[in-house]
């Protein structure tokens, strides 16, 4: 009899279990990824970063700018990095910030990004273990030496702090000096001593391995279409890159010249800026990202001149 009353309790415990489990199998998608992130978190990796690891390998890839996430038409500047005040989000994390030290074509953005990923070295052996890799993998010798002075003092705090201190100095060395091959540039293009293809080509190449700001972009840009000194040949070449730039940046350059003085020159460049807005209303589909990204390289430690027109020769667009 005794046998006969625990049976059925028995194989209600298996069917409870069968239920549980049916029911465990029936978690909402947040539950899932709520255990799934769980032990990156304690790890210091989440799905959120790796997700965004991913997405800066493609970036790279395809050559394609870096933007601020949520914002497809802000670049990420080596200055977001330095800032821990802004919120970057999937790029707190240790994965992309360890794929930017190690694969960004620019020593500015690979040392912000090297910078940033340094306070978290500490949190873990696996984030320490992380960083150690940067330094070993990382093209970049500036980066190398960063990696090397912050782990050599054990991620003491005032070693991060001189670190982001020289990296800071270093990022405005580096865009005055993109600045300074820019006019050397555009002095040769009025001399002759370059070719209008050419300069087009390393312009827009300079202008964004330089991380410029998006205004100082702008009037640059606006300031040769309208300028009376430069061909149109050339004004035409740059309008055929137009598409390279994010969508504030184009639509503000491309109302700027509209809104510019009347006269033969400008009055060409307006009509082809009239016709490519009618031909991409016509076509009704969105423009792609801006995503052309063709480098000249990092610049040299010591700033020396890179070539004879003031950059390294490169294969330019178009």
């Amino acid at each position: 009899m005794a046998s006969f009353e625990t049976r059925p309790r028995q194989m209600r415990s298996r069917r409870s279990g069968e239920r549980d489990r049916s029911g465990a199998a029936r978690l909402d998608g947040e539950g899932v990824q709520a255990r799934f992130d769980a032990p990156r978190q304690t790890l210091g990796i989440t799905q959120e970063g790796l997700a965004t690891a991913l997405t800066v390998r493609e970036n790279y890839r395809r050559k394609s700018v870096l933007c601020v996430p949520g914002e497809d038409n802000r670049i990420l500047l080596p200055e977001y990095l330095l800032n821990h005040h802004i919120d970057l989000g999937g790029y707190e994390d240790p994965l992309p910030l360890a794929m930017m030290a190690t694969r960004d074509p620019e020593s500015p953005m690979a040392m912000a990004a090297a910078t940033r990923l340094s306070p978290l070295g500490s949190r873990n052996k696996l984030v320490n273990g992380v960083f150690r890799v940067v330094g070993e993998a990382t093209k970049h010798p500036l980066v190398k030496h960063c990696v090397d002075l912050i782990t050599e003092s054990a991620f003491s705090p005032d070693a991060i702090s001189k670190v982001r201190f020289h990296t800071s100095r270093f990022i405005n060395h580096s865009r005055k000096e993109y600045s300074r091959l820019l006019k050397y540039n555009l002095q040769a293009l009025l001399d002759g001593q370059i070719a209008p293809r050419k300069f087009v080509g390393e312009f827009f190449e300079l202008t964004e391995a330089g991380n410029l700001h998006m205004d100082i972009r702008r009037k640059l840009i606006s300031s040769l279409l309208l300028s009376e000194n430069v061909r149109p040949g050339i004004k035409f070449l740059m309008l055929e890159h137009l598409s390279c730039l994010p969508d504030p940046t184009r639509r503000a350059i491309i109302s700027a010249v509209l809104q510019g003085p009347p006269n033969h020159h400008t009055d060409i460049i307006k009509e082809e800026l009239r016709w490519i807005i009618s031909q991409e209303r016509k076509a009704g589909a969105p423009r792609p990202p801006a995503s052309s990204r063709n480098h000249v390289g990092s610049l040299p430690r010591g700033g020396h001149s890179l070539g004879r027109a003031g950059v390294r020769p490169t294969q330019t667009r178009g």
